[in-house]
């Protein structure tokens, strides 16, 4: 059904926010250099994303304001200061040099959603290490192949999570040591190479001089799947903190007095971006949860903590919406004044939802891993279309391209194009050089999605340029699954399609094909499934399985994944001369 633009109030009903009006003056007039100047540098000379978000604000006379709210499983709520952030990420940058971290080196967090996760990552970039956040659902799969292709040289993980890092231990040489945290205080004797965090770091100084780093030194990677081959790291510098203060401005107009709340889980970017860098370098507070998603317990928070921005994922707005419009209306948002979601696209329906049960609009923005921070979006001042992901950020230029590089006009689907040199732009796919320079084409970074651009410069999304799946805002590369299930004893072959959903807009579907001396049933399909679930993080699973006797191949082995989504989904199959007979 078509949905009519949602007209926003007049501008002086906002403070300090965009004025749409002067759209076009902002973007002619904005430089990346005036916010360079906002940034305090290190003393002396430097960059460090560390010192931006919580060191400046101590020494700035803000040590006392507090920084994190944080809410346990069961409902205990811990805060934190400014200055305890700087006491706790000194400590854990003293423990980490006296292990050895010298600048340059990567430390990877594996932990649940707690602060030692947050001190662990600010401390490591503190040290000069480039910190590597991992999902705490990842299983011992996902976890080895990152740390080796990392050649990680500290881990921090937990108690609960530890027997995943020690079922791969034996394949990571260039670990050599594990700090493990133990917050549950449940017995456990440490094998060679591992110590105990709270020890560790307990013993550290509370005082620490953060590495000189400059603005193009690395901080941080994250890894992003896709359509073939092993998860690669996108590694970013500290100059990106420009990137995420301009944005945590403009686009979820977050200002120092507002209580914000971000949804996302550090193992993936948006919980980087936008649930550490980008608030805390403004000096926000922030509200942190470790329960997962429950839709009573989510409106609760909003009302108890009087949260003014949450940014959050199409997913959770669906799944919110599963539950009705009654229950929200039970509750108090009465200081909650800009909501914003990111993952894959916000599908009309949900926007219009938020409008009716919660009298909030929800402003949907596009951005990936390679970019590091928000390139499109829906803004507060901005009259919003539903389905739409908004107008790119002054200082992005963004543009719908053919094959060639060529733009082309309002309302023809084409390649969504970034003009290169942003500050928060991905700086490489670790070790792998090639890979990353094949992003960049006829000047343009090729951001491997589809859209077009309607005449009032409005982006709409259509699709993946290729197979990755994108289920509740997680990419998921189908090598990653496929090679998970060939591993169960009774699968010969096995490929992977993202099938439409309208709760995670995409599952993973796979088919299979069984070794001889295996027939296919139910409880093996059972099987087969729990058996992926141990190797893989929660969401990559596939939800559904189907056996066939074989799968579709070109004449040069190739599985030709785009005939079996064909298939599934009831459209053409296109060209099939190179299907083998």
């Amino acid at each position: 059904m078509p949905y009519e633009t949602i007209r926003k109030p007049a501008l002086a009903e906002f403070r300090k926010r965009p004025n749409l009006a002067k759209w076009e003056e902002a973007r002619a007039s904005f430089s990346w250099e005036s916010i360079e100047k906002e940034c305090a540098g290190l003393p002396g000379g430097g960059l460090n994303k560390a010192h931006e978000c919580i060191d400046r604000h101590v020494a700035e006379g803000r040590g006392s304001k507090p920084a994190l709210i944080w809410e346990s499983k069961e409902g205990k709520v811990e805060t934190f200061t400014f200055a305890d952030l700087k006491r706790e990420t000194d400590r854990i940058a003293a423990a980490l040099r006296g292990l050895g971290v010298r600048k340059g080196d990567r430390v990877f967090v594996f932990l649940e959603r707690v602060p030692e996760l947050y001190f662990t990552v600010f401390g490591a970039l503190k040290a000069g290490a480039v910190a590597g956040p991992l999902f705490s659902a990842f299983g011992p799969e996902a976890v080895v192949d990152r740390l080796g292709d990392a050649a990680a040289k500290v881990l921090v993980t937990s108690t609960a999570l530890l027997d995943r890092v020690r079922a791969v231990r034996k394949d990571l040489p260039a670990l050599e040591t594990v700090l493990v945290t133990n917050r549950a205080r449940s017995s456990w004797k440490p094998e060679k190479g591992e110590r105990s965090f709270e020890e560790t770091v307990g013993a550290a100084p509370d005082r620490f001089e953060i590495e000189r780093t400059g603005p193009e030194d690395f901080s941080i990677m994250h890894y992003t799947s896709g359509t073939t081959g092993k998860p690669k790291g996108a590694a970013h510098v500290h100059r990106a903190i420009l990137g995420h203060r301009h944005t945590a401005r403009i686009c979820l107009d977050l200002h120092e007095d507002d209580l914000y709340w971000c949804t996302a889980d550090p193992g993936w970017v948006t919980g980087t971006s936008y649930g550490m860098f980008g608030p805390w370098s403004l000096g926000v507070t922030q509200v942190v949860t470790e329960a997962g998603f429950d839709a009573a317990r989510w409106y609760e928070t909003l009302q108890r903590h009087r949260v003014t921005v949450w940014y959050t994922a199409p997913t959770a707005i669906r799944m919110l919406m599963k539950q009705g419009a009654d229950l929200p209306r039970k509750y108090d948002f009465g200081a909650l004044r800009f909501c914003a979601s990111v993952g894959e696209p916000l599908n009309p329906e949900a926007i219009v939802w938020g409008g009716e049960a919660m009298d909030r609009v929800f402003h949907d923005n596009w951005w990936q891993t390679e970019t590091g921070c928000i390139q499109i979006s829906n803004y507060a001042s901005m009259d919003v279309k539903p389905g739409s992901m908004g107008r790119p950020i002054p200082g992005t230029e963004a543009a719908i391209v053919d094959e060639e590089g060529k733009e082309l006009p309002a309302g023809k689907e084409g390649n969504l194009v970034l003009r290169p040199g942003w500050p928060s732009m991905f700086r490489t796919y670790w070790n792998k050089k090639e890979m990353y320079d094949s992003r960049f084409r006829k000047g343009w970074y090729f951001s491997g999605d589809r859209a077009s651009r309607d005449a009032e410069g409005y982006f709409w999304f259509v699709g993946r340029a290729d197979d990755v799946i994108n289920t509740a805002g997680h990419l998921v590369g189908p090598f990653e699954v496929e090679s998970a299930l060939v591993a169960h004893p009774a699968v010969a072959e096995a490929a992977v399609i993202g099938k439409p959903d309208p709760e995670r807009f995409e599952i993973v579907k796979a088919f299979v094909s069984l070794r001889q001396g295996h027939e296919p049933s139910e409880s093996l399909r059972k099987e087969i499934t729990q058996f992926v679930r141990t190797r893989l993080a929660a969401h990559a699973y596939p939800r559904e399985i189907d056996f066939l006797p074989g799968l579709p191949k070109t004449r040069s082995g190739k599985i030709m994944r785009r005939l079996l989504k064909a298939r599934e989904l009831g459209l053409p199959e296109g060209d099939t001369s190179t299907l083998e007979e």
